[in-house]
C-alpha cells in the first residue's frame, strides 16, 4: 500500500520537534500518535482504506460487517452474492420504508442463501439488513472502510534507520499523518502558547490537507464524467 517506512516518519518528526535525541519525546509516543492518525484520517476521509471482500452472513435479516471484518469503520455497499450454492447475482439497495410498505411481513418469510436487497442506514454504519433473511450459508461481496491495525515497533526499532515496516494507509497520507504526531506533540506542552499555537497549526494542516484531498477526487473521479 506504500512504500513509505514508520521509522522515517518518525525521523522526520523528531527533525522537526528538534528532539533526534528523544529527550523529550519517545519514539513510542510518537508511533501512538501515529496510529492514532489513522482512526481520525479514516473517520474524516473513509476512503482512505476502502477494502472489497466477501462477508459471511449470520442466519437472519440482521448482519454486522464486525462478524467478518473486526476492524470496520462502516459498510460502503453490498455488491453481489457469492455464497456457494447462491446465483452469483447483484442485490440492489432500497429504503427499508419501501419494502415495509410492500411486503410488511419480510422481517419472517424464508430465508435463502440468495440475497436480492439490502437496507443500511448511517446511524449504525456497521449494520445492515438484508432481503430475504440470510442462510448461514449466504455470502455477500462487500466495500467496507476498515481502520489499520496498529503498530507495535519498540522504541529500539523505531530508532533504527533499517526497520522496514511501512506506513498502513496510501503514501498520499503520509504528511497528514505527520502534521497529526506534530498536533498531538505540541498539545503534550500546551501550557507554553509558542506549543500551543504550532499545535493548532499543524492540526489545521492536517484538516485542510484532507479537505482538498476530498476536492481532489471529486474533480477527477470517472463516476461524474
Amino acid at each position: 500500500m506504500s512504500t513509505v517506512k514508520v521509522v522515517d516518519v518518525i525521523s522526520r518528526a523528531l527533525t522537526l520537534l528538534k528532539d533526534t535525541s528523544t529527550t523529550r519525546w519517545t519514539g513510542l509516543e510518537l508511533q501512538n500518535w501515529l496510529n492514532d492518525s489513522y482512526r481520525e484520517i479514516v473517520n474524516l476521509h473513509p476512503d482512505a482504506n476502502t477494502l472489497t471482500g466477501v462477508y459471511t452472513c449470520v442466519a437472519g435479516y440482521r448482519q454486522d460487517i464486525q462478524n467478518t471484518y473486526p476492524n470496520s469503520h462502516r459498510l460502503l455497499e453490498v455488491l453481489s452474492n457469492q455464497g456457494n450454492t447462491s446465483t452469483y447475482r447483484g442485490v440492489r439497495l432500497i429504503n427499508r420504508r419501501t419494502l415495509d410498505d410492500q411486503r410488511p411481513g419480510w422481517y419472517n418469510e424464508d430465508s435463502s442463501v440468495n440475497i436480492q436487497l439490502y437496507m443500511y442506514d448511517s446511524r449504525v454504519p456497521k449494520e445492515f439488513l438484508v432481503y430475504p433473511p440470510a442462510t448461514v450459508d449466504a455470502a455477500l461481496e462487500v466495500i467496507y472502510v476498515e481502520v489499520p491495525t496498529p503498530h507495535t515497533l519498540t522504541e529500539s526499532q523505531l530508532l533504527n534507520p533499517a526497520t522496514t515496516e511501512t506506513i498502513k494507509l496510501d503514501i498520499i497520507y503520509a504528511n497528514p499523518m505527520l502534521d497529526y504526531i506534530l498536533y498531538r506533540a505540541y498539545s503534550k506542552d500546551s501550557d507554553n502558547s509558542g506549543s500551543a499555537a504550532r499545535a493548532v497549526a499543524h492540526y489545521q494542516a492536517f484538516v485542510t490537507s484532507l479537505q482538498y484531498k476530498v476536492h481532489s477526487d471529486e474533480q477527477i473521479n470517472p463516476g461524474t464524467a
